[in-house]
């Protein structure tokens, strides 16, 4: 075997071994030790061929069990009627986990399998890295998949080479590519691939505009450095609701930093500038929150804080969260129907399919104390 591709050549092995049946009474395939000795290869080679075979939804691996085939609705399709989901580590919440379910279900609909990038059956990875991205993405093509979902990634100092290189790949080897939730060039600019979300600069102006509403004046914007085009275009909404209602920013209007960091949040609130901050999403407001209660600043009474997705987790905080909703369902719904039209006409200009925001108030933005 050449020594760049023994990982591959196991895995296409195991798959004509899978295919025809070879594991078909105990859906347990061999142990990695005793695939090691059947390819004379290193244990560590052995596992990158079945996470393979696991990206793929091929076989499930139980640990201290071993790997077994999986069976039954969640087999895969025959690779001509497959697409696939590429959703980069920081997709780890309830969010991208509730459109990826819906996908799948939409996808056997349609007569179509899901493969499975950077999780299994649903559950994104917290651990993939950009180069495992890019095999996944080989993997995709060697698959002949018609089209992949594809959430580009985000917090990395090279993001948007990295995610671009992904989707010029899969465009190259004709396959649809369907962005989820963002794009992978900053706002406002647009890249040429279709593009399904909500509209964040609508939800970014929604969040601002209660908050005046409820008579703050003084408002900022808090997000990660690196975030993804979706907060910048909530930072351009969020401003543009300050400008409406005349009070344009005075000095500092965004923060980028990290809502951990107790001396960064010390800094924020010193000096009470602030009368309320809305956050880039709920995992920055939880973040933050958590961070005031250790500072014995309190929310609501001494700062207002409004997130963006409504997680699972957003009524559950010490101060249920003001946040907007994130369609998960819907989004889903529109991305396969987006995906459908593209793979069945390449030739449609690129697309942006943006869902209306709706506003979910809870106690941590104040309301109650007016």
């Amino acid at each position: 075997m050449p020594s760049d591709s023994k990982h591959r050549q196991i895995y296409r092995e195991l798959l004509s071994d899978i295919e025809n049946g070879a594991y078909s009474t105990t859906s347990r395939l061999p142990s990695e030790a005793q695939l090691v000795s059947r390819f004379g290869v290193s244990r560590p080679t052995v596992a990158r061929a079945l996470r393979d075979l696991q990206v793929e939804g091929r076989i499930e691996r139980r640990a201290g069990s071993g790997s077994y085939l999986v069976q039954g609705d969640r087999a895969p399709a025959p690779a001509t009627r497959q697409l696939g989901v590429l959703v980069p580590p920081f997709g780890v919440t309830d969010f991208f986990e509730a459109i990826c379910g819906e996908l799948a279900g939409l996808a056997r609909a349609h007569d179509h399998g899901l493969l499975w990038g950077g999780g299994t059956h649903g559950k994104p990875s917290a651990e993939l890295t950009p180069e495992q991205a890019e095999e996944i993405c080989e993997h995709f093509i060697e698959r002949a998949v018609s089209g992949v979902f594809f959430v580009p990634f985000e917090f990395l100092p090279d993001q948007e080479v990295v995610s671009q290189r992904i989707a010029e790949r899969l465009r190259q080897a004709g396959i649809a590519v369907i962005l989820l939730d963002r794009d992978l060039v900053p706002y406002p600019d647009r890249s040429e691939f279709d593009l399904v979300g909500i509209d964040n600069f609508a939800a970014g102006y929604m969040l601002a505009d209660h908050l005046i509403k409820l008579g703050l004046k003084r408002i900022g914007f808090l997000a990660h450095a690196k975030s993804a085009p979706t907060v910048a275009a909530r930072i351009a909404g969020a401003r543009e609701a300050l400008i409406a209602a005349k009070l344009p920013p005075e000095g500092r209007f965004v923060y980028m930093g990290n809502p951990e960091d107790l001396a960064f949040v010390r800094n924020l609130v010193a000096g009470r500038t602030l009368d309320a901050v809305i956050c880039g999403n709920d995992h920055t407001a939880a973040q933050l929150m958590q961070s005031l209660a250790r500072t014995k600043v309190r929310v609501p009474q001494d700062l207002r804080v409004v997130g963006c997705d409504d997680l699972r987790y957003a009524r559950l905080l010490t101060v249920p969260l003001t946040t907007i909703h994130q369609p998960c369902r819907e989004i889903a719904i529109v991305a396969m129907r987006t995906m459908m039209e593209r793979i069945a006409d390449p030739t449609l200009p690129a697309r942006n399919v943006l869902l209306a925001p709706r506003l979910v108030v809870r106690s941590s933005c104040g309301a109650y104390l007016h």
